[in-house]
């Protein structure tokens, strides 16, 4: 297992993620990584903590499975009713922007190849952008909206075996992811760690 040596070795480049989020997610991908043949997915992956642990993971791995990345690199969306929380007002439309040029260049001072990158609104993307099979996914769409039109993109191209990941599910700021999932997958166990919501699918 190379996540704590990864965690220990490497600094984070931003503060959007912490130690035990990362911690959760890095395991989880390790738990399918000789399970399952399918892609990595990551809707939201901002100037690219998360996406670069990931990598990392991969190659301590030498997995060579397709790893796709979704953002808007405009920042976020507008909310909707299914947001509103006055603990969040912090989070408005265009807050947390981050450009592609800022993404790859992380990547290239990382010394890391990038990974498949896919920018637009998580509304504007089709069936056709998304692999035929997942066997990971890490959704950080913060608001009710992105997290609903990613799920509705991922959930049919996930294995049997898979998992998905939902950040901000527990997060009082953020009320819009949980309702996303439950009315998505209403029958399904989701295990809250860290502000993240767990399925094993």
């Amino acid at each position: 297992m190379y996540t704590d040596q990864l965690l220990v070795k490497y600094p984070l480049i931003s503060d959007q993620v912490t130690i035990n989020q990362l911690r959760i997610i890095l395991t989880a991908l390790e738990g399918v990584q000789s399970k399952l043949d399918g892609s990595i997915v990551e809707f939201g992956c901002y100037i690219g903590t998360t996406s670069i642990f990931i990598r990392r993971l991969l190659d301590a791995y030498n997995d060579k499975r397709e790893f796709h990345v979704y953002d808007s690199f405009a920042g976020l969306p507008q909310k909707t009713v299914h947001d509103a929380s006055s603990a969040g007002d912090q989070f408005q439309a265009g807050a947390l922007t981050a450009s592609k040029k800022q993404f790859i260049w992380q990547f290239h001072k990382a010394g890391l190849y990038p990974p498949t990158i896919h920018k637009g609104w998580f509304k504007d993307l089709t069936s056709a952008d998304i692999p035929d099979s997942i066997a990971f996914a890490f959704l950080d769409g913060d608001f009710y909206e992105s997290i609903r039109d990613s799920l509705l993109l991922v959930l049919p191209r996930m294995q049997q075996g898979s998992v998905l990941i939902v950040d901000d599910y527990t997060r009082e700021a953020l009320p819009g992811a949980a309702k996303a999932v439950h009315e998505l997958l209403p029958n399904t166990h989701i295990t809250p760690a860290h502000n993240l919501g767990i399925v094993h699918l």
